[in-house]
Formats: C-alpha cells, sequence, structure tokens
C-alpha cells in the first residue's frame, strides 16, 4: 500500500492518457505508471510523448507512446489498433487532450477557432470513448472505465470563454451517457472537473486574470500531484464503484459565481 491505493491490484492493467505529453497528462500517466498502470501516451507531438515516457518509475511498468490526432478519426482508430496489438485489451482510458483559444468578445470569434476547440476537446473525447467501449464491451473480462477531463468551465464560465465552456458543459453531458450507456457491460465513466493546477498553462493567473466584474486579478493554483493523485484513486476503483464527479481546485480561487 502507498499513499492509501492498492498497488498491486493494478498490475497488467492497461491505461491510456491522452494529451500526455505536457501538464496534467503528463503528471497523470507517471502517477498511473507509478501505480503499476502500464500506459499508453497518446499525443500530436511525438518527442513530448517520448519525454514523458523518459520520467517513467524505475522497474515500473511499460509506457508506450503513440502520435495521435484525436479530432481525426483515422487516427484514433489506428491508436487503439495499437493498443489491441500490444496489450489485446484497456482497462482505463483518461480523456485529457484539450486546447483553448484566446480570450475575445464571442462575436469576434473565429469559426475556425470554435471549430479547432470543438474538434479537440468534445469531438476528441467522444471518439476516444467510442473505440474504447468497443474494445471494453468485447475484451474478456469486459469492461473499464473512461475518464474525462472536464472543468470548473463545465459549471461556471469565464468571461469571453465559450468555446471552452460549451465543450466543458457538452463533457458533462457525455460522461453521464457513457456510464448510462456502458452499464451492461461494465463500463464505468467518470468526470474530474479541475480548477487551476499548477501548470504551464496557468502560469499567467499568477499576473492577473479577467473576473467578472472586469478587473485583473491574480488567482491562487495547487499543486498538480492532487490531480495526478486523483486520476490514480478513479484508476484505481474496482468496476462496481464509481466516483461520477469530481472537483479538484485551488481552495482560494474563485468558483462560485467566479467570485
Amino acid at each position: 500500500m502507498e499513499n492509501g491505493f492498492n498497488m498491486g491490484a493494478n498490475q497488467n492493467k492497461i491505461a491510456l492518457v491522452t494529451g500526455a505529453g505536457s501538464g496534467i497528462g503528463r503528471a497523470s500517466a507517471l502517477a498511473l505508471q507509478a501505480a503499476d498502470f502500464t500506459v499508453v501516451l497518446a499525443g500530436r507531438r511525438l518527442k513530448e510523448l517520448e519525454a514523458t515516457a523518459a520520467k517513467a518509475t524505475t522497474g515500473g511498468s511499460e509506457m508506450l507512446p503513440v502520435a495521435t490526432d484525436v479530432s481525426n478519426p483515422a487516427s484514433v482508430k489506428a491508436l487503439f489498433e495499437r493498443i489491441a496489438t500490444e496489450y489485446g485489451r484497456i482497462d482505463v482510458v483518461f480523456n485529457n487532450a484539450g486546447i483553448n483559444v484566446p480570450a475575445i468578445p464571442m462575436d469576434e470569434l473565429s469559426f475556425e477557432q470554435w471549430s479547432s476547440v470543438v474538434a479537440i476537446n468534445l469531438t476528441g473525447s467522444f471518439l476516444c470513448a467510442q473505440e474504447a467501449m468497443r474494445m471494453m464491451k468485447t475484451q474478456s473480462p469486459k469492461g473499464g472505465r473512461i475518464i474525462n477531463n472536464g472543468s470548473i468551465s463545465a459549471y461556471t464560465p469565464r468571461p469571453n470563454s465559450a468555446p471552452y465552456t460549451c465543450t466543458k458543459h457538452a463533457i458533462s453531458g457525455l460522461t453521464k451517457c457513457i456510464a448510462l450507456d456502458g452499464r451492461p457491460w461494465d463500463i464505468a465513466c467518470s468526470q474530474i472537473d479541475i480548477g487551476n493546477a499548477a501548470t504551464e498553462l496557468t502560469e499567467r493567473m499568477t499576473g492577473g486574470v479577467l473576473q467578472a466584474d472586469g478587473s485583473l486579478k491574480p488567482e491562487p493554483r495547487m499543486n498538480l500531484k492532487h490531480v495526478a493523485d486523483a486520476i490514480v484513486y478513479i484508476a484505481s476503483l474496482p468496476l462496481d464503484a464509481n466516483v461520477l464527479f469530481m472537483n479538484v481546485m485551488a481552495t482560494k480561487m474563485p468558483f462560485a459565481g467566479r467570485g
């Protein structure tokens, strides 16, 4: 036992993390590998995936980098074919890959900006969940767990954030649909809603972020390790138990009313 997790129970389990080349994806993939999961690393930048794999716990389970564009159905299909060939099954999928665009008024947003966020954040999560469910239904033993990366924005928007906020609200609907439709095949689905984890993407928050009242204020952040630990906790649960929604956030960040 370490950190409250039964590491031995995770041996021979296969986990996939998308967006595994940086930030939350990298931290979560490394935490899963340290907890005895074999981890497939997916993302568009193979070099960054290989950098994640290079940080693996010595003597731990394997990490397999696979260059993938989650917005492309053929690329996602090829990813899962590789998983099937290498390991014959999939036990955990962390749909983490996501992007954003600069905070600009909705009327100034281009169609291309809108479409790019929808393609990665929403369609990418759907495509990976779809392929995962196909495998989980037919593998033996059947079943598995899909974890979707939502956000505080799945509940409450920031100013000028329509594409990101809309996709994260949609992820909540996708999570509920997977949880419902997966029941007959022992497929569990969870959503983790993260607020201000300390990554490169949130570094700008320390210098001031636009608030709902029009002011600019710095926001507190939390250690990325707490997110990674939460992913390992959810991934390590038996399939007859589930965390449907979990919120992990910096205690003093604006959330309720964004104030």
